[in-house]
């Protein structure tokens, strides 16, 4: 692994003394900066020197897990990586091949600040990185097999729900993940964060219409069994032994109409009666939780 440090800082200007303020001008305060705020004019940020040609809409993977997937996933081009001394020690003794040779900035943790959206626990590692490659329906979904099971979200927008769907279907061996490619954020930042690596695992496709998508994996030989509060069957009852996509609607608003009249069934996990609803991420891993338990029941 390449481990570049940032040049020699050169010596600062000696800074002038203050000057008074004419008579009768108002006092005024320096307010304290954080490393996360907004950098005065007269006190620039300290940022690594290889910094400089980071474009602002580059995309951004951080924390250990997500970094260390990518490094190893062949289909991510991974630009550069920016990492504390513990973070290049920690990628050092976890991932192999192309992260041998993917440059590596050595940075303190408030300079990696600076790259990120504010509050972005990052814990030492992020790396740039381009897109990866759309994955296509027909490609991924075209010939399921009686275990292949495949997660749809409609209008499912918050990244951290997302990405931990994204890691409850590699735990459960989901084939791909299905979005609507207008409501769907990018799969970096806080979302690859939650999904602890599963982005770079776990297909991700985008689609225009859900509703119309799910007749289409209808006609590949998919039950489309969608998650509703008020269905009759419980999650337990559906046919483990045919090809599922599992289809799950918004926070608060759940499944739109025609999305939930498109499925072959609605089912519902049971749940206390004082409780309203299950978290989405929580109801798509006891979903997946439960087709992957009852498939793997002796016969």
């Amino acid at each position: 692994m390449t481990l570049k440090r940032p040049g020699k800082r050169k010596a600062k200007p000696k800074r002038q003394g203050r000057q008074k303020a004419p008579a009768g001008a108002p006092a005024t305060k320096r307010g304290n900066q954080s490393s996360r705020g907004e950098d005065s004019a007269a006190t620039p940020s300290r940022r690594p020197q290889n910094t400089q040609s980071v474009s602002s809409s580059a995309l951004w993977l951080y924390g250990r897990h997500a970094v260390a997937a990518a490094l190893s996933n062949p289909d991510r081009e991974v630009i550069r990586v920016f990492a504390t001394r513990n973070g290049s020690a920690w990628l050092a003794a976890h991932v192999v091949g192309k992260a041998l040779s993917t440059p590596i900035v050595e940075a303190r943790p408030e300079e990696i600040d600076h790259l990120l959206h504010q509050g972005a626990v990052h814990q030492g590692i992020a790396a740039e990185v381009k897109a990866q490659p759309l994955r296509d329906l027909d490609d991924i979904c075209a010939n399921p097999t009686p275990e292949t099971s495949l997660v749809v979200l409609d209008q499912v927008t918050d990244p951290q729900n997302i990405g931990a769907i994204f890691r409850a279907a590699a735990a459960f061996g989901a084939s791909a993940i299905i979005v609507q490619d207008r409501r769907t954020p990018p799969l970096t930042g806080a979302l690859a964060k939650a999904a602890a690596g599963a982005v770079e695992t776990v297909p991700c496709i985008p689609v225009v219409n859900i509703a119309r998508t799910l007749e289409t994996l209808a006609e590949y030989g998919y039950d489309t069994v969608g998650l509703a509060g008020e269905a009759i069957v419980p999650m337990q009852a559906i046919d483990t032994n045919r090809p599922m996509a599992l289809v799950l609607g918004a926070e608060g608003a759940g499944l739109r109409r025609l999305v939930s009249e498109k499925c072959t069934q609605l089912v519902r996990i049971p749940i206390a009666p004082g409780m309203e609803s299950l978290n989405v991420a929580t109801a798509a891993a006891i979903g997946l939780y439960e087709r992957s338990r009852n498939r793997n029941k002796p016969t």
